[in-house]
């Protein structure tokens, strides 16, 4: 009777002991649990970006070289950087490189994916054809499209095969004509990327929607226009922000097609290129680069402060 009883009792208190420790478990708050999780994200951005970011805000108001600190020199490399001809070019060339790429970034990808969405049995080939420009190196693009819009190369062969010119066009030698080189270079190679990111905004679109505007009779420009843009208008603000962000930073598709001079004269280098050829090298100028860097991330921050209040005006309205 005693070992039977002693062996009931034992469960009953093991489990009414059980239930109070997941209890108190349940109960219990840690209030730095979430700040573990995130500790070796934060140390990484505090370590990768905002530790780098003080330091290049601090240089740039000393005169220091790659080989020496420098003195506090407070605005005169700000009041040099305006009064550089080099500036004002790379400044122009930035700008007008994010004027003329970003809208051919919003609409062609979006005309795509319209397209590509449509063709069902040819969907796949027709995503990894547009995609592979995106997985290749910028070198290796530009490699490809220096020898193509050589006077020898691709372009002016067939060109010239047409009888369209009579000499070989200056692809690479004329500085609008190599901006725009670039330029195409970019929207070819960003096409595929923007290409996927429309494709999973157009799930999210109502097919009966489609089908409603089939029946009233709705044009094939008329229906993308009255319900693919509506559809896509949050994606289509955020395309616009990343490419602008990525055209006003342009590096390597300049790069490689002046082979590193920024064209004849250097009529063609970006705000990137100038920072790249002021910050490096034994002679760089450590304190002006960094000057310039500021400058262009107050020029950025300004650009996506701007699409961000429009964003906000269009959800208002």
């Amino acid at each position: 009777m005693t070992l039977t009883a002693q062996r009931t009792e034992t469960p009953r208190r093991t489990g009414r002991s059980a239930r109070r420790v997941r209890h108190g478990l349940a109960t219990h708050r840690w209030p730095l649990a979430p700040w573990l999780f995130l500790l070796p994200a934060l140390a990484a951005v505090v370590l990768m970006v905002l530790l780098p970011f003080v330091n290049t805000l601090g240089i740039s108001f000393t005169d220091a070289t790659l080989l020496r600190g420098g003195q506090f020199v407070g605005w005169e490399n700000f009041r040099q950087m305006f009064a550089d001809e080099r500036f004002s070019t790379a400044l122009l060339n930035s700008t007008l490189y994010t004027l003329c790429v970003v809208p051919f970034m919003v609409v062609l990808p979006l005309i795509l994916a319209t397209l590509v969405s449509r063709a069902e049995r040819l969907a796949g080939f027709f995503r990894t054809t547009m995609y592979l420009p995106v997985i290749m190196s910028p070198v290796v693009v530009g490699l490809i499209w220096t020898n193509m819009l050589d006077q020898r190369g691709l372009v002016n062969e067939v060109l010239g095969t047409l009888h369209a010119v009579t000499e070989p066009v200056p692809f690479l030698s004329d500085r609008w004509l190599l901006l725009f080189s670039a330029m195409f270079v970019t929207i070819w190679t960003g096409l595929g990327y923007y290409m996927i990111v429309y494709l999973a905004a157009l799930v999210n679109i109502d097919r009966s929607l489609y089908d409603a505007a089939a029946v009233d009779g709705a044009g094939v420009v008329r229906t993308f226009l009255s319900i693919t843009v509506p559809g896509v208008r949050s994606t289509m603000a955020l395309i616009s922000v990343l490419s602008s962000v990525a055209a006003f930073r342009v590096f390597g598709e300049i790069y490689v097609l002046t082979g590193g001079t920024g064209g004849v004269g250097g009529g063609d280098i970006t705000m990137t290129m100038l920072i790249q050829r002021e910050g490096t090298g034994l002679q760089a100028r450590t304190g002006y680069a960094s000057a310039i860097s500021v400058f262009m991330f107050v020029i950025v921050g300004g650009m996506l402060l701007v699409q961000l209040i429009m964003q906000r005006k269009q959800r208002t309205s």
